[in-house]
């Protein structure tokens, strides 16, 4: 039923009331309600409506965290189940026949090296605490303090996490280069800069004057996410898996955002047949409520009673939630259908640079995909271009699509190293229109944001 011309100005006025109080009231720490300042009030499966009655279709997914999209039966229905059942909603670290249910269906989707002998930690619930836990577990098993981690890297907004993390200033982590194959730290891109990435890898951890000593841990993320949806290559996963086996350093795999189908398999280290000693997990195994867990190998279980504690790491909400989004994920084949679908959408995306010169990079994985944009009128002759010849990002470019898809009823995130990447995080359940109707607004917005901006002065930066 359309809405009247005197209910859609309440709508409005209702909107526009929220969003002034929010200003007002909220934290300036506040990030998504800045570029999409819409009042949700209703979803379901890829769509959002708004408190003003607009419809959009939801690209991001919570972050990743909606690998079925909005309020999906079974999870609304696991969720209902526990209610109706006056179970305990808080049980700290007690067991349940919920969190059993959870963790046996968790380990029937683990890589099988590791689920054959694992040990499961749940933390607080959110990602960056599922971190901490993974470098103290690590720290704690080996007796050792220093980490290594890689440029580009985001694991959560915690201190420990943060060091972690790529934008990072003093810590006690090593930073080690990530395979960046438009954008190479080495200046050469492909396989080459990814076999001297690894050799820069094991020469600091061999050479005796390199002022590093041997770490704890090496934390990687098998898809860079926040740092512009950046995928490992697979021989490189191995080499790494190599180099920290061979040296007895714990390899953990931060599969926050890269869990449970997102990357076209289970998880993303599954790709390269690696098998970590760690796996930090959260966001999608929650079923859209908060969880984080940590999955490591049994030796590494050196803590002892209450060395790590949280008081909601027993949400048995999250847990029904979470069984039944995996055992749906695993059940129906998402993971492969979100690597066919996705590989498509690359493609056509690919496909798109031909009349849109400003899109510099296509890439990603399953149904993580990221468009990097860049300045392509920069100095022909090398100036303010990167060592391999890249373009500048086009940061104010991308800030410019993410609102003209938003016009458009389409939600899309950025992210990259200076924003200049619209990413695409989509529901595994995604159909083929659904999928065409995004690429159709996502190039509308594409062009009307290169019109808008045509002769303004771009704010690009080269990485």
């Amino acid at each position: 039923m359309a809405v009247t011309e005197p209910a859609a100005a309440v709508l409005t006025a209702a909107h526009e009331g929220i969003l002034r109080r929010q200003s007002l009231r909220e934290s300036s720490a506040r990030t998504y309600a800045r570029s999409l300042p819409i009042v949700p009030v209703r979803a379901r499966g890829l769509t959002i409506e708004g408190a003003d009655g607009r419809r959009y279709l939801d690209c991001l997914s919570g972050a990743g965290t909606l690998a079925l999209g909005h309020n999906h039966p079974v999870v609304l229905e696991a969720i209902k189940k526990v209610l109706d059942s006056g179970a305990p909603l808080h049980v700290l670290d007690l067991a349940t026949p919920v969190k059993d249910a959870f963790i046996t269906e968790l380990f029937a989707t683990l890589p099988r090296g590791l689920a054959d002998n694992a040990r499961v930690q749940f933390c607080g619930p959110a990602g960056t605490d599922a971190v901490e836990a993974a470098l103290k577990l690590v720290r704690t098993a080996t007796g050792r303090s220093g980490l290594l981690s890689f440029t580009g890297a985001y694991h959560g907004m915690t201190a420990g996490a943060l060091d972690a993390s790529g934008g990072a200033q003093d810590v006690r982590v090593t930073r080690l280069p990530y395979p960046y194959d438009y954008r190479c730290p080495f200046g050469v891109g492909g396989e080459r800069g990814a076999e001297l990435s690894a050799r820069w890898t094991e020469n600091l951890l061999d050479d005796p004057k390199s002022g590093v000593a041997v770490p704890a841990g090496m934390i990687l993320e098998p898809v860079q996410g926040e740092g512009g949806v950046i995928p490992a290559p697979d021989d490189w996963m191995r080499r790494m898996r190599r180099i920290t086996a061979d040296r007895s350093i714990p390899l953990i795999a931060d599969e926050v955002q890269t869990g449970v189908g997102r990357t076209g398999t289970f998880w993303a280290v599954e790709h390269s047949g690696v098998v970590p000693d760690v796996m930090v997990l959260s966001k999608a195994i929650g079923g859209s409520l908060p969880l984080a867990v940590v999955v490591y190998r049994a030796d590494l279980d050196a803590w002892e009673p209450g060395a790590h504690a949280g008081t909601f790491r027993g949400n048995q909400l999250a847990m029904a939630a979470g069984a039944a989004t995996l055992a749906y994920v695993r059940e129906n084949r998402l993971a492969e259908r979100a690597g066919v679908l996705g590989a498509r959408m690359m493609g056509q995306l690919q496909g798109l640079a031909a009349d849109h010169p400003c899109i510099g990079n296509v890439r990603g994985r399953g149904l993580m995909i990221g468009v990097e944009l860049v300045d392509p009128d920069a100095d022909p002759d090398g100036h303010g271009r990167t060592s391999t010849g890249a373009p500048p990002a086009a940061r104010a470019l991308a800030a410019a699509v993410q609102q003209e898809c938003l016009e458009r009823g389409l939600i899309v995130e950025l992210g990259g190293r200076h924003s200049g990447v619209v990413r695409l995080l989509p529901p595994l359940t995604l159909t083929d229109e659904q999928a065409s109707a995004v690429l159709d607004r996502l190039a509308d917005a594409l062009s009307a944001a290169e019109r808008s901006s045509y002769h303004q002065p771009q704010t690009g930066l080269s990485n």
